[in-house]
């Protein structure tokens, strides 16, 4: 099993306020990564996104190190939940970072087993066979209108209103996260990702450098180099895993 993030703060930002951690182990057997974009004034969506990806990463694994007979979903979700509260407390203490919140998207694999844990509105995808599927659904005010049938997925990725999201970690004490298994095989790839590369690359093309890039980093490099290319408005993150 294998890893590679990178981040970048885009064309137009001035800081990167998201943040990214993985782990393995020696066997290649087990991994935890996570990817956050946070939110908030001055530097205080740096610090929820930088705590959160930091706390999941940590109690993940330990969890998995410590109870390895633990369903991962379960694993998955006290993390996400123990994130929620240190970056809750951080902003109730600390007056210049009250508001500040995060996603959240995180995969935790154990040998074949995988589950994707998803706040907010950065994307987990599942490339296997050729073939490229978004496991996790956003948490946004356009997806509620997609699934009502208001405006279209197509629509979507141009609504004024698309970075609007309705669940984040961190705005409150107890917070809901959605949990999504899967049963890998040899050669299947996992891919975090932001919005600041979601908004500008289609499904389509993320497979295209799926499939046309054997190894893991110029393959996260070619996606990175696609949104600068189109103007990164918002700082682009991308983690990928291959099984």
């Amino acid at each position: 099993m294998t890893i590679f993030g990178i981040s970048d703060r885009g064309a137009v930002r001035r800081s990167n306020q998201d943040s990214f951690r993985f782990r393995t182990d020696e066997a290649g057997e087990q991994a935890s990564a996570v990817l956050c974009d946070g939110m908030g004034g001055a530097k205080s969506g740096e610090i929820a996104s930088s705590i959160a990806a930091e706390t999941f990463l940590s109690a993940s694994w330990e969890d998995m190190e410590q109870q390895p007979d633990t369903d991962l979903a379960d694993i998955g979700r006290e993390s996400a939940a123990y994130a929620n509260l240190k970056v809750y407390d951080r902003a109730y203490r600390d007056p210049d970072c009250q508001g500040m919140g995060t996603t959240l998207v995180a995969v935790l694999v154990r040998r074949d087993s995988a589950v994707i844990v998803n706040i907010g509105d950065s994307r987990g995808y599942w490339f296997a066979d050729g073939h490229i599927q978004q496991v996790t659904r956003d948490h946004s005010h356009v997806q509620e209108l997609v699934d009502m049938g208001f405006i279209t997925q197509s629509e979507a990725r141009s609504h004024p209103r698309k970075n609007l999201i309705t669940r984040a970690v961190g705005l409150e004490k107890r917070m809901f996260s959605d949990i999504f298994r899967m049963d890998l095989h040899a050669g299947d790839r996992i891919l975090l990702c932001s919005d600041g590369l979601s908004n500008l690359v289609t499904e389509q093309e993320l497979s295209e450098v799926l499939s046309g890039q054997s190894e893991l980093e110029p393959c996260c490099r070619e996606l990175l180099k696609m949104a600068l290319d189109r103007g990164a408005p918002d700082n682009v993150t991308i983690v990928l895993l291959e099984r």
